[in-house]
């Protein structure tokens, strides 16, 4: 019998242990009596009624949704200060207008909310494109042979060699020149001793031989110099046409010539064109005329000006763009055919309704933005924006939306931790009352 007593006595001590913890457990899981149920910040579809539950999808701990009027949850079931209202809760007022929802000001701080103003400013937005330098076709001159012959001589022979405006290329011996200018000399001595009844057809003859030197690149000082000493000459002289550079030497020294045979080119690089690609959007904002700023990734640093000169009337079907020719000056000869280039157009658009980028939370299909209407409280507002836009405040440049709809001047929006706002009015409902509220006025 004694046996059987302490038995019993070790049983209801041992299971008076075992029931103290399982006591203390339920008293830390219990909810408490102002709090509604308990979500997910990332994720307001989650509901719970158990505190010490984790987000099934991230495993985050839940947040207590408080029971409408309530000040504040119980200490240890707030999420960092933040006291949520359940809008829905049966039997309590709901919020004046759909979607609004409170977050208190010491809360906005915690998180860094900071706010901008909705406000008419100057419209001003950058077009940029990229192309290729090349040479100045107005400024390019291809030599080719126009007499048969043989090249006698180079007097320059180097691709990229500077030349001066009227400085020996080559000499090319051909009989037909010889032929050419003896003919001239003899018509030159012919009006010398023509009477003036015939002094006059021997004048047009004398200018129809001076065509045809001219039209072999024979330069009309060495016509002048051709006449005054009556010498004829089977030596062809080439002569640079202007101060450039030798682009192309096909000849050689001793080679036979034809004519339309390539011998040379020389090129001006005192100004260049670039050619860019703008797409079809961006052509109601280029026009003739219009000044740029163009950069050379291998010039860090360096600016030029430009000025469009010629919009291709073709689009490409491909890549739906036209291109753009644009003049460069360049004078001290830095910019090179074939280097890339950037080509920015500063565009003046009149003025306009902008709010900070960083204020817009894009939402799929619409721009979300979430307006101050003081005390604490917000409201989720979808906007319709257009082009963004660059600001400048003092030596700062902001990026700036257009707003096109959804806010009026001197709108306060929040510009910064919008993602943690967002998710305080997924906690509440907010954005789900915007939209019912959206649906309903459109229905009526």
């Amino acid at each position: 019998m004694k046996r059987f007593s302490r038995f019993v006595i070790v049983f209801l001590a041992a299971s008076a242990l075992i029931a103290l913890p399982a006591c203390s457990r339920r008293s830390v899981g219990e909810k408490p009596v102002d709090v509604d149920y308990f979500t997910c910040a990332m994720h307001p579809s989650v509901h719970s009624q158990k505190p010490d539950d984790k987000c099934p999808i991230c495993s985050m701990d839940l947040v207590p949704v408080m029971k409408a009027g309530m000040a504040s949850a119980p200490a240890g079931h707030q999420h960092g200060g933040m006291a949520v209202e359940n809008p829905g809760a049966p039997g309590q007022p709901a919020p004046a207008k759909p979607g609004e929802f409170s977050v208190p000001v010491e809360r906005q701080q915690q998180i860094g909310v900071t706010y901008a103003s909705a406000a008419l400013r100057p419209l001003r937005y950058a077009v940029r494109s990229i192309g290729l330098i090349e040479p100045d076709r107005g400024r390019l001159f291809e030599y080719v042979s126009r007499v048969d012959g043989y090249v006698h001589e180079l007097e320059v022979t180097s691709v990229g060699q500077l030349v001066k405006r009227g400085q020996a290329l080559m000499s090319i011996y051909s009989p037909d020149l010889l032929t050419t200018e003896q003919e001239f000399v003899d018509l030159l001595r012919s009006r010398d001793t023509a009477t003036e009844a015939m002094r006059r057809s021997t004048d047009k003859l004398v200018e129809s031989a001076r065509r045809r030197l001219r039209l072999w690149n024979i330069s009309e000082e060495e016509i002048s110099a051709l006449e005054a000493s009556r010498k004829p000459s089977e030596f062809l002289i080439l002569r640079s046409p202007f101060d450039g550079i030798v682009q192309a030497m096909e000849a050689k020294q001793g080679m036979r010539v034809k004519v339309g045979s390539p011998l040379a080119t020389i090129v001006d690089l005192s100004r260049v064109w670039l050619w860019a690609e703008f797409y079809e959007n961006e052509l109601p904002r280029l026009e003739p005329g219009q000044k740029l700023e163009v950069s050379v990734p291998s010039l860090p640093g360096q600016r030029f000006d430009g000025q469009i000169a010629v919009i291709d009337p073709m689009v490409d079907k491909m890549k739906r763009t036209v291109r753009v020719r644009i003049d460069i000056d360049n004078a001290a000869g830095v910019l090179r055919p074939g280097m890339y280039a950037n080509v920015r157009l500063q565009v003046d658009a009149g003025e306009g309704l902008t709010i900070p980028v960083s204020a817009v939370l894009p939402t799929g299909m619409r721009m979300l933005v979430f307006v101050d209407l003081g005390d604490g409280k917000l409201a989720p507002r979808f906007i319709g924006i257009g082009r963004k836009f660059s600001s400048t405040d003092g030596d700062s440049q902001h990026e700036q939306y257009e707003v096109l709809e959804g806010l009026s001047p001197g709108d306060r929006v929040v510009a910064s931790a919008n993602f943690l706002i967002d998710a305080e009015a997924k906690i509440q409902g907010a954005l789900k009352s915007l939209s019912d509220g959206e649906m309903t006025q459109d229905a009526k």
